[in-house]
């Protein structure tokens, strides 16, 4: 017994019920047990971790007498690994499902290539090259950190876009293949292992292997290419036509094969997915179907505009109730949100669609939707009749269940509760549904109180155009009336329903919601309002309307503070100056909500002249407890600096405002910085001005305090800064910015400055326009690190949420990643995606002396390769400005000598007086050179980076 079986026996004897794990190496000696050990119910080790043990043993370099790695062998021992492994592969069914989950992939790599060094069928290798190419299209690509992120994107230049292109060629051509084929089982393997040559003819043209038809590998084929086309529509719209076709043919084949497919796998519900999507994305239909699915037909009436069969397949689906009520409120939300974009020729059509909707939710109990309470405040008769004809149509006389037939009952019942207009409620009570639904108790106690209402009515009152005279309709239940109340933003019937409560009950009605909030520094002047009709009126339509505010319905927000600010304006000051101010707030936050969106219309002139005249407003003795909010002069400020106001800014702002408003300050000196960097000199007065504000908010104040035993120790305050603003509120400030110039300077800014305070030459961060900075401080100790590091991310993070393509942008949270928080993996993913950007998907070519330079990357510098590429560079080119960026002597020995035998002299000196920078003499102590090669590979690739990126 060997000793490593030896050891492995007693340990497994202390546990008698652990059955001891095989070792690759006992299938060599015996190789009928590979065979055995896979019939196992739960082989130890499992079939993919022998492919992985038998790979790797096979592929393991071997080493010489003079200690020199050789690659592998090929003897029989590793011939017979290599056989194993393709002996477990035929006995999981060649199953690539498996096989990729289990297997790294140049594991799998490794196990496709020996099975296509032992097919000799062309029309085989044909098929196993296709197979061998689809984990090719999802390619995981590990370089190690120290050859730099950038070098990455280089290589995938060459890698990652070549690879996709020929593998999807070559699974388009595996199409071309008529005629089923057999493949290796364990049985063929063991004849091949036996006699290579007989072996053969009895595997690839007989039927001795495991059979796939050509059908099953069409199908496959297509269903791959078509997921692949359709992920490319992102970019290429017309890879949707595509991926619809491959999907198409799919389908066909999937019911041409009686059989469930043995070796064809695909996610059905999937490919029924894709081939919908593929249909709505591409406005075409497929005349093999002989109807369309639901999903598809909602799909095809809103694409093609056919509202009214809209309409007429909601109320179907309210008896079939196929379509789940979260698709149904989807589809309802989207043409709300077309209708809030300014399609008002949708309003009666989502309407109708929130009844439909509703009459669904009451049918299966769920809550009615708030847009439907709403619609029931102050509905039509032609409202009425269609929510009536709805639920008529909804209930199938033949099949509808009792417990259907009772909610809609109860919701007929609610109905006649919560109609105001007696003749509406007559209008529900009268018809027939209501008269067979509801039993006669029912009935005769609504019908009595209906009778009550009606004699409670002013049928004269008649509103008036002034605010104030509004008059008390029907007395209802306060509960009902608080409800509504609630869910209102019609400015009138607020104010009549809260006359109408202030008759019923001496309540303070602004407490009924306690969602209902508005500013501390508001609420005192508000409660002081002696008339409790007027202090309700003014706290809840605030309230109301800054809660509109905050949700981006502007429009109501609008209608809201307008009647409070007719209202205020006859006894308070104080109150309207407030509503002036958070009216002027609604209407930048409404504009900045435009531009968020796309529109790039630029602010009335008359929205920024009262932006200004706020800014220049002031207040005069103590500040009172009505104080306009600081946010409105925040958001000012940001409003004016992406509108690019920056003549206001820095010309016409009155000194003494910049000098007691910070964010005036901030404003000023951001617009001055960035209104001088376009220019020829970029100005470094201004940048100085705006680079000392922002060290003094990341800085903090520091005591010394002496402890008991007499040492004198350094305090820092963190929460003491020393800047015009506290960080957070710096970086709320910040977080209003969103043009792009602004947000590349202050960027740019916290870069410079994260470089001084961390002080690493070779691992530095970079963005645009560092050179308009100090490169020193002062008073280094005193800067808060941590706050600036936090502050840097925070802003680059945000800056891309407002445009993820910005190549500076990305770069440097790339760089964040890779040289901050080494993140490496999240480094690689923003480098390729500024790469992919910003280069067209990698489409410009590279300079070939890049070739040269990288050869030295290279842990043994690859002279070969270098040679023949500076051998191959035109004469003409400018390959001598890379040789800034060699640091082998070698490599610049061998330019001096081509540009001494092409006779050209001046690019020979240019090599010369590189090899004599005293920092590459050979003499110098190893230090000295890994430095200087340091240095130059930090240059390269950041000028590789700007050709790419």
């Amino acid at each position: 017994m060997s000793a490593e079986a030896a050891d492995r026996e007693a340990v497994s004897g202390s546990r008698p019920n652990t059955p001891p794990q095989t070792s690759w190496f006992e299938f060599i000696l015996d190789p009928s047990l590979i065979e055995q050990h896979l019939e196992k119910a739960n082989p130890d080790p499992s079939a993919v971790h022998l492919v992985i043990q038998f790979l790797e043993q096979a592929s393991k370099p071997s080493v010489n007498e003079q200690n020199q790695v050789q690659p592998p062998v090929d003897n029989r021992r590793n011939r017979t690994l290599k056989l194993l492994a393709l002996k477990v592969a035929a006995h999981l069914r060649w199953d690539l499902d498996v096989l990729e989950k289990g297997l790294t992939t140049p594991v799998l790599n490794m196990l496709l290539n020996e099975l296509l060094c032992v097919i000799r069928d062309s029309d085989h290798l044909k098929m196993w090259s296709m197979v061998y190419c689809m984990p090719c299209l999802q390619p995981l690509l590990n370089v190690p950190p120290q050859c730099g992120p950038r070098l990455t994107v280089l290589i995938l230049d060459l890698q990652l876009k070549e690879q996709a292109t020929d593998s999807i060629m070559v699974l388009e051509g595996a199409l071309n293949i008529k005629k089923d084929f057999y493949v290796h089982t364990l049985r063929t393997l063991d004849l091949l292992a036996a006699d290579p040559s007989a072996a053969n003819g009895e595997t690839e043209s007989s039927t001795a292997g495991l059979r796939i038809s050509a059908d099953e590998l069409h199908c496959q084929v297509r269903y791959d290419l078509g997921g692949i086309y359709f992920q490319q529509g992102c970019s290429d719209p017309s890879a949707y036509v595509k991926a619809q076709e491959h999907f198409r043919k799919t389908r066909e084949l999937l019911a041409k094969l009686n059989s469930e497919p043995l070796h064809c796998h695909l996610d059905e519900k999937r490919l029924a997915g894709y081939w919908t999507a593929c249909r709505a994305l591409t406005g075409s239909s497929d005349p093999s179907d002989s109807q369309l699915t639901p999903y598809g037909l909602i799909n095809n009436l809103i694409r093609t505009h056919n509202y009214q069969a809209l309409i007429e397949a909601f109320i179907k689906d309210n008896v079939t109730r196929t379509l789940p009520n979260s698709f149904r409120h989807s589809v309802q939300l989207e043409l709300s949100h077309r209708v809030q974009q300014g399609d008002k020729a949708l309003e009666e059509v989502c309407h109708k669609l929130c009844i439909c909707n509703a009459v669904r939710d009451a049918l299966e109990g769920q809550v009615l939707s708030m847009r439907f309470q709403q619609l029931l405040l102050r509905p039509s008769k032609r409202t009425i009749a269609f929510l009536l004809e709805v639920c008529l149509r909804s209930l199938d006389k033949e099949h509808t269940s009792e417990a259907s037939r009772r909610k809609m009952a109860l919701f007929l019942k609610s109905l006649c509760e919560r109609l105001e207009e007696v003749p509406l409620a007559y209008m529900v009570s009268s018809h027939k549904l209501f008269m067979e639904l509801l039993q006669d108790e029912e009935k005769k106690t609504l019908l009595d109180q209906m009778r009550k209402r009606s004699a409670t009515v002013n049928l004269s009152a008649k509103p008036l155009p002034s605010f104030y005279d509004i008059p008390a309709s029907a007395s209802v239940n306060v509960g009902q009336l608080e409800q509504q109340l609630i869910l209102s933003l019609d400015t009138r019937q607020i104010r009549q329903i809260l006359i109408e409560l202030h008759g019923m009950a001496e309540r303070a009605f602004w407490r009924v919601n306690s969602k209902w909030e508005v500013p501390a520094n508001y609420i005192n002047v508000i409660l002081a309002i002696k008339d409790n009709l007027t202090r309700d009126l003014v706290y809840i339509l605030m309230a109301k309307g800054l809660h509109c505010v905050t949700i981006k319905d502007f429009a109501h927000g609008r209608q809201l503070f307008s009647a409070c600010l007719e209202l205020v304006t006859e006894f308070s000051p104080k109150l309207r100056q407030v509503m002036l101010n958070e009216t002027l707030l609604l209407e930048v936050r409404a504009h900045e909500a435009a531009a968020a969106e796309g529109n790039a219309e630029r602010p009335p002139p008359d929205l920024v002249s009262r932006v200004r005249g706020y800014l220049e407003m002031r207040i005069h003795g103590k500040t009172s407890s009505a104080h306009p909010l600081q946010v409105v002069g925040e958001e000012c400020v940001a409003f004016m600096l992406n509108w690019r106001e920056n003549d206001y800014l820095t010309l016409q702002a009155p000194q003494s405002l910049v000098n007691n408003n910070p964010y005036i300050k901030l404003g000023q000196l951001l617009a001055s910085t960035c209104k001088e960097l376009p220019g020829p000199k970029e100005s470094r007065r201004t940048a100085k001005e705006l680079w000392d504000t922002v060290v003094q908010i990341c800085s903090v104040s520091s005591q010394h305090k002496r402890a008991s035993d007499g040492r004198v120790s350094l305090i820092k305050q963190r929460e003491a800064s020393l800047g015009v603003l506290p960080r957070s509120k710096f970086i709320t400030f910040v977080k209003k910015l969103r043009e792009p110039l602004v947000l590349t300077t202050l960027i740019s800014l916290f870069v410079r400055l994260h470089s001084i305070v961390r002080d690493d030459i070779v691992n530095e961060v970079t963005a645009e326009h560092l050179s308009i900075w100090p490169t020193s401080l002062s008073n280094m100790q005193s800067v808060d690190v941590e706050a600036v590091v936090v502050t840097m991310k925070e802003l680059v993070t945000y800056a891309l949420s407002l445009n993820p393509n910005n190549q500076s942008w990305l770069i440097t949270q790339a760089d964040i990643y890779f040289a901050v928080t080494n993140q490496y993996s999240a480094a690689m993913h923003h480098y390729l995606q500024a790469g992919t950007v910003c280069s067209d998907y990698f489409t410009k070519p590279p300079h070939m002396a890049c070739v040269a330079v990288l050869c030295q990357f290279l842990r043994e510098v690859d002279y070969m390769t270098a040679f023949k590429a500076l051998q191959e560079q035109n004469s003409h080119d400018a390959m001598d400005s890379f040789y800034d960026y060699i640091w082998d002597v070698t490599i610049l020995e061998y330019l001096t000598h081509i540009h001494h035998k092409r006779g050209e002299i001046e690019k020979r000196q240019v090599a010369i007086k590189a090899i004599g920078q005293t920092e590459l003499n050979s003499s110098n102590p190893e230090e000295v050179l890994q430095l200087a090669a340091q240095k130059r590979k930090k240059k390269f690739l950041q000028a590789m980076a700007k050709l790419y990126f």
